[in-house]
């Protein structure tokens, strides 16, 4: 289930398991998993490959806090449901 594999890329994030969450959505071609994994790669503060990421998700490149932006990316798949 993809969406179930995005869910646990955050929560792996969440548990401070970066490696983990990256192998997650490395691969996978989806929108949502593009915006995670530039959200993972602002994490490690290599804005040059989250801006390409933001791109290939098609979204501007956040702004926001990090917390906020995982609150979105959150939401956004519970409501991809």
């Amino acid at each position: 289930m993809v969406g179930g594999t995005l869910h646990e890329a955050i929560r792996k994030l969440d548990a401070g398991d970066w490696d983990g969450a990256h192998a997650l959505v490395q691969d996978d071609p989806s929108a949502d998993a593009a915006w995670i994994h530039a959200h993972l790669h602002r994490v490690e503060g290599d804005l040059a490959n989250a801006g390409y990421w933001y791109r290939r998700a098609g979204r501007p490149v956040a702004v926001s806090d990090l917390q906020d932006e995982r609150r979105a990316i959150v939401q956004a798949l519970s409501s991809d449901r």
